[in-house]
């Protein structure tokens, strides 16, 4: 059974004022996941200040830590990503349900409503506990992840793909082609931008792209001999197909049978 990683406290909606705070984003997405009945939930806790240094500059958190409550929500989002890599590492598949998302958060600024670079922190101490060596990186947010790009730069084991291509289609072919070329990796990790959607921002992926991304996904990590794969949530802006795109790539990710 693929786990889901939510906590209640990510409905709250009063931490910042933008885009992925706004009400109803989380439910939009978890009571769709709830109603599958085929996903198990996970309660995160928050992530240390030692883990979020391992991504971030001591000057940079504390200016975050002024602003309490955006500082609490940014903290348990890393800690979802936290979470949801440790159960990848048991050969499980993980989808992190998280806000503030992250992929813009560089080592001392953050910007495209992000506080902390969740992934980043996830992927480094997952190799900081030695636990892995490389790391496959997939971003399909409609915005490249220069917050991921920064945080892992100096890591040559962790390779990271922001596809661009002007069609679905070309789109999905990129990814299949970077996979393919790719001899092994200790795990894949997903920052998962559901605003590539065809009526959001992105305007170029469809609901069935996500499955399909999943099932690619699926297909690479069992390719590498391993089942370490791990998803956290990023952008996503259309409430009203916004849970059933995530259910799409979750039923893909996990491959339990394709329910649209």
């Amino acid at each position: 059974m693929m786990q889901i990683v939510f906590h209640e406290n990510f409905k709250n909606s009063d931490y910042a004022s933008n885009s992925a705070s706004i009400p109803d984003r989380m439910e939009s997405i978890i009571e769709v996941l709830i109603k599958d009945k085929q996903y198990k939930i996970i309660t995160p806790e928050p992530a240390s200040y030692q883990d979020i240094s391992l991504a971030h500059s001591r000057d940079y958190i504390e200016e975050i830590k002024k602003k309490s409550k955006l500082f609490n929500m940014a903290s348990l989002s890393a800690g979802g990503a936290l979470l949801s890599a440790k159960i990848a590492l048991k050969d499980q598949p993980a989808f992190a349900c998280i806000r503030p998302p992250g992929h813009h958060a560089s080592k001392d600024s953050a910007w495209g409503y992000c506080v902390f670079c969740n992934i980043g922190i996830a992927l480094l101490k997952l190799k900081e506990d030695r636990f892995i060596n490389s790391a496959f990186l997939l971003d399909f947010d409609a915005h490249t992840g220069d917050g991921n790009i920064n945080v892992l730069s100096s890591w040559k084991e962790a390779k990271i793909l922001n596809p661009y291509a002007d069609n679905n289609k070309d789109y999905l072919k990129i990814i299949e082609e970077t996979t393919a070329d790719i001899q092994h990796v200790d795990i894949v990790a997903v920052s998962a931008g559901f605003d590539s959607y065809e009526k959001d921002v992105g305007k170029k992926l469809k609901t069935f792209d996500f499955y399909q991304i999943g099932k690619i996904l699926n297909k690479f990590t069992k390719r590498m001999g391993h089942n370490r794969r791990f998803a956290i949530l990023e952008g996503g802006y259309y409430l009203p197909d916004l849970g059933k795109n995530v259910l799409a790539f979750c039923q893909g990710f996990e491959s339990s049978g394709l329910k649209l």
